[in-house]
């Protein structure tokens, strides 16, 4: 792209873009120009029809039968097999449902009791508040005296020793985008024997992940960003099957356990990755989730990352050329290999100019103190939506 960005140049890559159809399969507003896909997702028009059949011909018609029948006890595990596939994971690898948090609780304590002796839950001062708080949690609750120690980003390597259990990192950082190089992480934790734990919810469904080939021990994402799933979808927890059978699991759920229905006194672990469920799967919730993931695995997901690179680049090339001067600072990787598909610009006024942005029809969203984040979900955002995205930053920063 040439150092003057036009916007014939951008119609142009909207003509041969192609993913250009996806945006058809998603409800976005007339008028809006929607970057905050790394928030909530925009909602596939597959969405409302699966949940009417599942609730009017399942719910409403076969009830309690549909357990067995229609398959619904076992959508953790269909859904996390289809999920395996867009992070690099083998079947039998992943499982849907409970949120973020709860299963990062559970792979935190198993992943300390794979170390015995270890004591540490390494971390980055910068990663994501509510993971941090599960891990404070456990240190202030979990027996075994395991305590967080948090470092500075670039002291991160260095810091892994022989007493490091697990090493807890976020994937794409929430505030400013920057990806984590998460193979040359995996290494050097493999050789001091600690175990990786990777949150992918701003990663999976808009980078093209590989876990397996990356090493990868444990990872825990989101449903509701960049999988289109829905607020509060469910989300899901990988753990490489060479840890499976010796991992145990604080929430001894009666669906982890191996013979749920002989309701046992005893707590017996299911083999695999089925251990790692614990109550009644949130039936509404994983089948709306599974249309988005549908939705992802019908694309290919280096076509993604390719038009994500060039629209965030885009963004950032505007901003450049329509607000020099306007007290912008690029809060996000200037190399498009260390960026996610978001974009954190730093400003004084920048929740004014979020809320100035919202009225006109941008969306995007304010983080503390001063940050403007932009997501870009490749499927639904049109190179063209840049354009009038940085006129009209450039208008409400003009007339604020």
């Amino acid at each position: 792209m040439s150092a003057g960005i036009t916007e014939a140049e951008l119609r142009e890559l909207d003509a041969r873009d192609p993913l250009a159809s996806a945006r058809s399969l998603f409800e976005v507003p007339e008028g809006m120009i929607y970057l905050d896909g790394n928030s909530l997702g925009a909602m596939p028009r597959a969405a409302p029809e699966r949940l009417q059949a599942l609730t009017r011909e399942q719910w409403g018609v076969d009830l309690n039968s549909c357990w067995s029948g229609r398959g619904w006890l076992d959508l953790p595990i269909t859904v996390g097999d289809k999920i395996a596939r867009l992070i690099g994971a083998a079947p039998g690898e992943v499982v849907a449902g409970d949120s973020t948090s709860v299963n990062l609780f559970k792979l935190l304590c198993a992943a300390a009791d794979l170390r015995p002796g270890r004591r540490t839950i390494l971390t980055e001062d910068r990663n994501f508040p509510s993971d941090l708080y599960i891990a404070q949690g456990i240190e202030r609750f979990v027996a075994g005296g395991l305590r967080v120690k948090l470092v500075p980003r670039e002291e991160l390597v260095g810091a892994i020793d022989d007493d490091t259990a697990v090493v807890m990192l976020t994937h794409v950082d929430f505030r400013s985008g920057y990806l984590h190089d998460m193979a040359e992480i995996g290494r050097s934790a493999a050789e001091r024997g600690a175990l990786v734990l990777w949150d992918l919810s701003h990663s999976a469904g808009i980078y093209p992940l590989d876990v397996n080939g990356c090493g990868v021990d444990l990872a825990v994402g989101c449903g509701y960003k960049y999988f289109n799933g829905g607020p509060g979808a469910p989300a899901y927890l990988f753990v490489a099957r060479r840890h499976q059978d010796a991992m145990h699991q604080p929430l001894c759920g009666w669906l982890g356990h191996a013979q749920p229905f002989q309701f046992a006194t005893e707590y017996r672990p299911a083999a695999g990755i089925v251990r790692m469920i614990c109550g009644t799967p949130s039936v509404l919730g994983l089948a709306t989730l599974d249309v988005g993931v549908d939705l992802l695995l019908g694309h290919d997901m280096a076509e993604m990352r390719r038009k994500s690179v060039a629209l965030t680049g885009a963004f950032i090339g505007l901003v450049q050329q329509m607000c020099e001067g306007a007290g912008f600072e690029l809060r996000s990787p200037a190399d498009a290999a260390r960026r996610g598909s978001q974009v954190s610009l730093a400003h004084p006024r920048a929740e004014r100019l979020i809320a100035a942005l919202a009225e006109r029809r941008v969306i995007g969203d304010f983080r503390s103190p001063d940050i403007l984040r932009f997501g870009f979900a490749p499927l639904y955002v049109r190179y063209l939506d840049i354009w009038d995205a940085v006129l009209t930053l450039k208008a409400a920063v003009d007339s604020a």
